[in-house]
């Protein structure tokens, strides 16, 4: 893995929702190598929800991954968002922070992950406004290329504006391949051509998630169901082209028993181990 880029976390991890707070206490970090939360639904949680994070949090690697910094926003970055995050990140030893290339509002909040334009003046906009982020957090960050479900005032491609912003912004990307995978076939563009015109070489780690397949060519990112074979494919050629990085499942909605999830987290340290046996 480039060091440069990569989070300081290995191996398959699980995305740690509330729900789960009572389900994976007997499960240890040989069980799942490390977890991630949303900042913004713990800081300054207190009483028993917190003590409970504080047990997973002495016992687990955690990264974090946010919801509303609103990278795209017309409206001024949430200083005091990010102090906080940076204060959380260091209360809890968080070893990461990753947030969205999206944007969830103006002066107010919608709590919806908005496409931002891709154009050249929005990836100097957003570039400057993530380097002001990790500026204020004294660390690289990594941008998450997100679901979109329509394309305003699209001058590049997809793959054109991520690569801009990486650049520019220097920061790492969190590659989520379900995104890739439902953006394809909603945008109709080749899924392994978008990976292999990626700079993938700053890939900190890695999403894989399900998706909701009933209306025929419109998929939507639900995290509520378990990762389909074309998502697994994609997995193994970023695997391919980029090299072996740490992978997060995401299961948010209709999450199914333990058993089912480990098996989920089993495939991926299969695939890489499989993966790092080819190199040796």
């Amino acid at each position: 893995m480039n060091s440069k880029f990569s989070a300081p976390v290995s191996g398959a991890g699980l995305g740690l929702h509330r729900s789960l707070l009572d389900k994976l206490t007997h499960l240890d970090s040989k069980d799942i190598n490390f977890l991630e939360i949303a900042p913004e639904n713990w800081i300054n949680v207190g009483g028993r929800l917190g003590g409970q994070l504080r047990s997973y949090t002495e016992k687990f690697p955690f990264v974090c991954h946010g919801l509303s910094l609103s990278l795209g926003s017309p409206a001024p970055l949430n200083i005091d968002l990010l102090k906080a995050v940076k204060k959380f990140l260091g209360e809890h030893n968080i070893r990461y922070y990753s947030e969205h290339l999206s944007y969830s509002g103006d002066t107010g909040n919608l709590y919806e992950l908005l496409p931002i334009p891709f154009t050249e003046d929005a990836v100097h906009y957003v570039a400057a406004r993530i380097r002001q982020a990790q500026d204020i957090l004294g660390e690289r960050i990594a941008i998450e290329n997100a679901t979109y479900y329509y394309a305003p005032q699209q001058e590049m491609a997809e793959w054109e504006f991520i690569n801009a912003v990486l650049h520019e912004a220097d920061c790492a990307l969190l590659l989520d391949v379900n995104n890739l995978y439902v953006n394809s076939i909603n945008h109709q563009y080749d899924a392994i051509d978008f990976l292999e015109k990626l700079h993938g070489e700053r890939t900190a780690y890695i999403h894989i998630a399900g998706h909701d397949t009933e209306i025929e060519d419109f998929y939507i990112d639900t995290h509520g169901t378990s990762v389909s074979h074309d998502v697994w494919n994609l997995l193994r050629v970023s695997y391919s082209l980029f090299g072996v990085q740490p992978t997060l499942l995401e299961r948010e909605n209709n999450i199914p028993p333990n058993d089912t999830l480990l098996q989920e987290l089993n495939k991926i340290i299969q695939y890489q181990v499989e993966f790092n046996n080819q190199k040796t």
